[in-house]
């Protein structure tokens, strides 16, 4: 390389430096200051929630909501497995009437099945074993294994037309979670860490809560790529709290470090840190930076907010017995209400075990038992705490079960293999429409009928909750612009408020 060039290239690289270096709000000062900055809304006349200009700092990327917003936090009970809505929500007594024939092809209509069924000869038609009954105002048919959700029915919006194109379980559930069935892109929490930023400087933007249920406790596992952060800075990441001594891992300190020795040690790591940031404007410095401040408020705060001993009796005769064993789906549904009163912005908790390729009736019956009354009480203790007028509680998981037996159907048992062409959700909170139905199935539960919601209009429509337009919060990367919905989605207004 000649020396000229040398020279332009040296020059080029000072200038960007010194952009990156001296911007106040390059993308680094934005990284920083979406965990350090303020709050970001406010309420107006209408109850509705804006930006509030009067706060300094900067939130997440989006300097100003591109609506008003009907919430600020999102709780996602997410169910990893497929939970068989045939046996909880969506009631097809023909099924049952019809026990054992054949599947009609006019009904399949050679739609893609999984390799495990696939080599069937037959498709049985079955039923549930479970009851159903009618509840609330609408008399919503609600499964008798279903008690609690049945007497908060009409807190809810159930969508029965729920739709997606994976068939198996890693990218069905990485479709969900990041908008993609290919891995690498941003989950849901991080998109709104890097739109939003967060509301808590003590507290990440995304958590996340891992329990493992009893209807088949050795299913299918998770990864923690579905709570990354893709492409976009490494603190949107979100934050797994474990059931264990230390609930985030390498957060204490080693013995005979004090407080002020770790203070003294963070101000000269970030000073040699932001000489780094200066030399090289490697926006990723910053948000290293942030972690480290994060981190050290974390230390108390994560304590405080994992303790639950101080919780009234009553608290816990709510969530269920099991709510005082750690790690368990009732006790990360109280932890989730107390992060939602410290306003962390995205809490995701899963809960594996849904997958019941046989032995359903009895596996799915105790998987229900798991979530039923511990998702209702979250809903309760939402409301009764003014919460539920602006969170989001959501219930589902990746697809649905097959109304035809997987393997040997029998008197007593039987199994549903995966069925991404309709199953059922539910969704409660602010800006939804409580007490409705929405969408429909066929009388056999196989195709849907009326209203049909894609995964990517599921996310559009969370997004416009919280005052975000889906196509307009975006990424640039490798040449092109990323958003959760890709080039998809539009907003189910009908089950808006």
């Amino acid at each position: 390389m000649s020396e000229k060039k040398i020279i332009e290239e040296r020059s080029l690289i000072l200038n960007r430096r010194s952009f990156l270096g001296k911007t106040a709000l390059g993308v680094g000062g934005v990284a920083l200051a979406s965990l350090l900055g303020a709050n970001l809304f406010r309420k107006d006349e209408n109850g509705l929630l804006t930006k509030d200009d009067g706060l300094e700092g900067v939130k997440g990327i989006l300097n100003s909501l591109h609506h008003p917003a009907k919430i600020k936090r999102v709780i996602y009970l997410f169910q990893s497995g497929g939970p068989s809505q045939l046996e909880l929500f969506d009631y097809k007594p023909l099924l049952n009437k019809r026990r054992g024939e054949d599947l009609p092809e006019s009904i399949r209509n050679g739609q893609r099945l999984t390799g495990m069924t696939s080599g069937q000869d037959t498709f049985p038609l079955v039923g549930s074993l479970h009851n159903f009954s009618q509840h609330g105002k609408n008399g919503t048919y609600i499964s008798d294994i279903l008690p609690y959700t049945a007497k908060m029915v009409d807190e809810l919006c159930i969508i029965k037309s729920m739709y997606t194109e994976a068939i198996n379980h890693d990218p069905a559930v990485t479709f969900f979670q990041t908008g993609s069935q290919q891995p690498g892109r941003p989950s849901i929490g991080s998109w709104l860490s890097y739109g939003l930023g967060s509301e808590n400087e003590n507290l990440p933007a995304f958590t996340v809560l891992l329990s493992r249920g009893t209807g088949r406790p050795n299913g299918q596992p998770l990864y923690t790529r579905l709570w990354g952060n893709g492409f976009l800075h490494s603190l949107h990441q979100g934050v797994q709290f474990r059931a264990a001594k230390d609930p985030v891992l390498y957060l204490n300190d080693p013995k005979g470090i004090t407080k002020e020795v770790k203070r003294e040690m963070l101000d000269n790591l970030a000073a040699l840190n932001d000489k780094h940031y200066q030399d090289s404007g490697d926006p990723e410095i910053k948000s290293r930076i942030a972690q480290y401040e994060m981190a050290y408020r974390m230390q108390t705060s994560v304590p405080n907010v994992m303790d639950t001993a101080n919780e009234p009796d009553y608290i816990y005769e709510m969530y269920g017995p099991e709510a005082k064993i750690p790690g368990t789906y009732a006790a990360n549904c109280l932890l989730a209400r107390r992060l939602a009163e410290q306003d962390v912005r995205f809490i995701q908790l899963y809960h594996m075990g849904w997958d019941q390729h046989d032995n359903l009736p009895g596996a799915i019956a105790k998987q229900a038992k798991d979530v039923d009354q511990a998702s209702a009480a979250l809903v309760a203790d939402l409301k009764q705490r003014g919460l539920l007028e602006d969170t989001l509680v959501i219930w589902g998981g990746e697809f649905g079960r097959t109304n035809y037996s997987q393997g040997l159907l029998t008197d007593t048992n039987y199994g549903r293999d995966h069925h991404p062409r309709s199953f059922t959700i539910w969704m409660a909170g602010g800006g939804i429409k409580p007490g409705i139905v929405y969408g429909e199935t066929d009388d056999f539960g196989y195709n849907i009928v009326k209203d049909p919601v894609h995964v990517h209009d599921f996310q559009a429509t969370m997004l416009h909750l919280l005052g975000i337009d889906h196509e307009k919060l975006t990424y640039k990367y490798q040449g092109r612009r990323f958003r959760l919905t890709d080039v998809e989605g539009h907003i189910v207004k009908d089950i808006l408020t």
